[in-house]
């Protein structure tokens, strides 16, 4: 690791002007500082709107810095390279008013007005995330329509809001993957404060809120990082674009660069922590990988604060949760795809594409829950060869599970939600296996109510560049029969029009009906049992351990131990989770030792049902009796205590 990565911006020397960061428009006291990276330059200013000309000085790093005496916040202002006519915004823009192609704005992050002074931070243990999109998640589509509703988050039970990528990217709508300046909140959901202020008004809730990040490609429109520096890209492509140069020459500044980004987010917005996403696609053979590194300078910027990184990682490599003395990135979660993949193919009988090596057994959901990822070295025929790594040791928390989230909802046919799709009792049951089991679980925007609006792919590009969207969204589908079909293939909805957007956006008025009612009820429940009930809790902290069998097709039982580690004695506290997706089962005879009750005189209650009417469901007849052993119903799932 290079001396200029290691060196610590609150403490470098005066020619760094009291900088808190390497790059970018900083204000100064008698001015506004400005540091740009472009070591093949030989010129390098900042032209001012409406203002002087600052001209910038080399230094050896290849580093371009200067002050602009008496410029204040607020201020618009580019480089211009060399004699070059074209005017280019900061690499290290704060914000982009008039979009990616426009001006940068000098942006004063000490001006807002913290209040969450006494906010502690957050730690991955006992969170239930929500995953939401600024711009479809309201109508109004912005930060501040999106705290108007962190009540309704906070009455659900959710306690982390995971919000999908805000850097500045193109056009008028996106899911914000293709961002190009990445210190720059996307100007169409708001200004930086109002970011802040969401932030804040989300603490004040007492929820936690993370950031969708993307480091492993710039998008195709607006990214002018090459214009300052060749050195920003690798040789490496993802299939998104070209990669960044993480380990190549001159990597020092981009790796410096991403650093410093990741900590951005975590002391300039008070974010809890950061989603890292499609990591298998940051290429980088450093001694220290780039996740690694910034992940410690993320923690280093919260200072006393507890922040939480969580990764996509489709090969499912642990070593990103293991610790730093066992060669491990020290990050803290990983999204489980293998769980939402068996959940899918269980709820919808659909086993094609990335579902083809899933069978959605009882079996599958056990090993989820006792081993987190279900691939961990052995054949995935869908891609013919190995996938994934051991992750024993790993705890169950650390995996994030989910049956809904952007990608997977817009993957399938018509990108219609689960509840449109499946069959009611079996999704309850699987909402209660993914709200009470050991993991962390996820939800996506709108999956509480059962909401029928779809979630499209939509991204908002100039004319040369949507068709190939177009062309490209269709391949992708083309993959899975029951998207590939002609009369869908026929109304694929185009990704670049308005209409897409707006078809994405949620409808909360759909919470006023009865389907919604029992849908909130259950999640609310759900929530409430796996935040109240110590066992459960217990669990999920893993300081007590669980098990499981399968008790007949699509039916199993996973034992909760209160006791704690293996072989404790005390048990009076356990707890049954039963799930059965399949029809009624009758286990006449029940040899399953995990079914047995803690002592002498005690039988199996209901604690929770998910057949209850106030669900939707039939209700709920004894599950157990002398004479007759268990009867499971189909199609539901249930907690119990020993009484």
């Amino acid at each position: 690791m290079s001396a200029f990565e290691e060196a610590n911006p609150a403490t470098q020397s005066t020619s760094l002007n009291g900088r808190r960061l390497t790059v970018g428009a900083e204000v100064a006291p008698d001015g506004v500082h400005f540091r740009v990276w472009a070591p093949e330059r030989k010129r390098v200013s900042v032209v001012i709107e409406s203002g002087p000309i600052v001209d910038l000085t080399r230094e050896k790093s290849g580093m371009w810095s200067g002050l602009g005496a008496n410029l204040k916040p607020g201020v618009l202002y580019r480089y211009r390279l060399d004699d070059d006519e074209i005017l280019l915004p900061d690499p290290a823009s704060r914000f982009q008013p008039k979009g990616p192609h426009g001006p940068s704005e000098v942006i004063d992050p000490g001006h807002y007005a913290w209040r969450d002074r006494d906010w502690p931070g957050a730690a991955l243990a006992g969170q239930v995330i929500y995953e939401l999109h600024i711009g479809t998640f309201t109508a109004a589509g912005t930060w501040a329509g999106a705290a108007r509703r962190l009540a309704d988050l906070k009455e659900l039970g959710v306690t982390m809001i995971e919000v999908m990528p805000v850097a500045e990217f193109p056009g008028g709508f996106g899911w914000g993957y293709d961002g190009v300046q990445w210190f720059a909140p996307y100007h169409g959901y708001g200004r930086p404060d109002d970011f802040r202020s969401f932030v804040d008004e989300a603490h004040a809730a007492g929820l936690a809120v993370i950031l969708d990040v993307v480091y492993n490609h710039f998008g195709p429109d607006g990214n002018y990082l090459p214009a300052f520096s060749p050195y920003y890209l690798s040789k490496e492509a993802t299939e998104w674009g070209d990669a960044l140069n993480y380990d190549g020459p001159n990597a020092g500044p981009v790796r410096q660069f991403v650093m410093e980004n990741a900590a951005h987010w975590i002391a300039e917005y008070h974010l809890d922590g950061l989603r890292l996403d499609a990591t298998q696609s940051i290429f980088d053979r450093s001694e220290e990988h780039i996740v690694a590194a910034l992940t410690r300078r993320a923690r280093a910027a919260a200072a006393e604060r507890q922040i939480v990184v969580i990764a996509e990682n489709e090969p499912q490599e642990t070593r990103l949760v293991r610790p730093a003395e066992q060669g491990g990135f020290a990050i803290d979660g990983l999204w489980n795809d293998d769980f939402h993949h068996s959940a899918r193919v269980a709820l919808t009988g659909h086993r094609e594409a990335y579902y083809t090596d899933y069978r959605g057994t009882a079996q599958e959901f056990i090993s989820a829950a006792k081993y987190g990822y279900l691939f961990q070295g052995q054949r995935y025929h869908w891609q013919k060869k190995r996938r994934g790594v051991s992750a024993m040791g790993v705890p169950a928390r650390a995996f994030v599970a989910f049956l809904e989230n952007h990608d997977q909802v817009a993957n399938s046919a018509g990108a219609r939600r689960l509840a449109e799709v499946t069959h009611p009792g079996q999704l309850r049951a699987m909402t209660t296996l993914l709200l009470l089991g050991p993991w962390t679980p996820l939800l996506f925007q709108g999956q509480e109510w059962g909401s029928a609006r779809a979630f499209r792919y939509f991204a908002d590009h100039h004319a040369d560049l949507a068709p190939l969207v177009r062309k490209g969204r269709a391949e992708f589908l083309a993959q899975f029969p029951s998207a590939a079909s002609p009369a869908i293939q026929k109304d694929l909805p185009d990704p670049g029009a308005p209409a897409t957007f707006e078809s994405s956006r949620l409808d909360w008025n759909e919470r006023q009906g009865e389907k919604a009612a029992w849908w909130l009820a259950l999640h609310r429940d759900l929530l409430g049992l796996r935040a109240s009930d110590a066992t459960v809790r217990a669990v999920n902290a893993g300081v007590a351990r669980l098990d499981g069998a399968v008790l007949g097709p699509g039916c199993f039982v996973l034992r909760y131990f209160a006791g704690g580690p293996l072989g404790a004695t005390s048990v009076e506290h356990d707890r049954l989770l039963l799930v059965n997706l399949a029809a009624d089962l009758d286990l006449n005879v029940a040899p399953e030792p995990l079914l047995a009750p803690p002592g002498h005189h005690k039988r199996w209650t209901p604690i929770f049902s998910s057949e209850e009417p106030r669900y939707g469901g039939a209700g709920t007849p004894p599950l157990e009796s002398e004479d007759d052993g268990w009867h499971i119903p189909g199609a539901a799932a249930f907690l119990l205590e020993a009484v």
